[in-house]
C-alpha cells in the first residue's frame, strides 16, 4: 500500500493509495478510517471527490453506514492540483 520512492527522498510530497473492492466491500468506510487515523496524527490530509457525486451530501464523503467525512467537490481530476496545498 505504502511506495517510497528509494531514490530521492526530497522530491516526495505524499502518497496516493487505492482502495478497490465490489460494491458494498466497505471501500469509503475504509477511506473514512484511514484519513481520520491521519487527522488524529495530526498528518495533513486533503479529500477531493466528483462534485457530480451529490448522493448524499454535496461536500461530504458518506458511507452506507452513514460515517462522513468533509471533502472538497472538484468538478475534474485535473482541478486537484490546482486546490492542493503543496
Amino acid at each position: 500500500m505504502f511506495l517510497e520512492n528509494t531514490v530521492n527522498h526530497k522530491e516526495q510530497f505524499g502518497w496516493i493509495e487505492v482502495i478497490c473492492g465490489s460494491m458494498f466491500s466497505g471501500k469509503t468506510e475504509e477511506l473514512i478510517r484511514r484519513l481520520k487515523r491521519a487527522q488524529f496524527a495530526r498528518q495533513k490530509v486533503e479529500i477531493f471527490k466528483p462534485a457530480i457525486d451529490v448522493r448524499y451530501d454535496e461536500d461530504m464523503v458518506v458511507s452506507h453506514d452513514a460515517n462522513e467525512i468533509r471533502s472538497t467537490p472538484v468538478p475534474a481530476a485535473a482541478n486537484i492540483p490546482i486546490l492542493a496545498d503543496g
